[in-house]
């Protein structure tokens, strides 16, 4: 199963960021395309670019 681009967008309509599936993980990405995170649901662990564990769950939009 693949996910469309998420755009996260503020109230005003500003793009926040995009979210999308990149080999079965999801990747979160700011305005400017800066990987910001990555989530594995198989792991069920979000990590930051570097892979730094950063929490168990998908907390992808809190790197934004």
């Amino acid at each position: 199963m693949t996910m469309k681009d998420q755009e996260l967008k503020d109230k005003a309509g500003r793009l926040l960021g995009k979210i999308k599936e990149v080999s079965g993980k999801l990747e979160i990405r700011d305005p400017a395309g800066r990987l910001k995170g990555k989530y594995d649901p198989k792991t069920n662990e979000t990590r930051d670019p570097s892979g730094r564990l950063v929490a168990k769950g998908n907390m992808l939009t809190t790197l934004l």
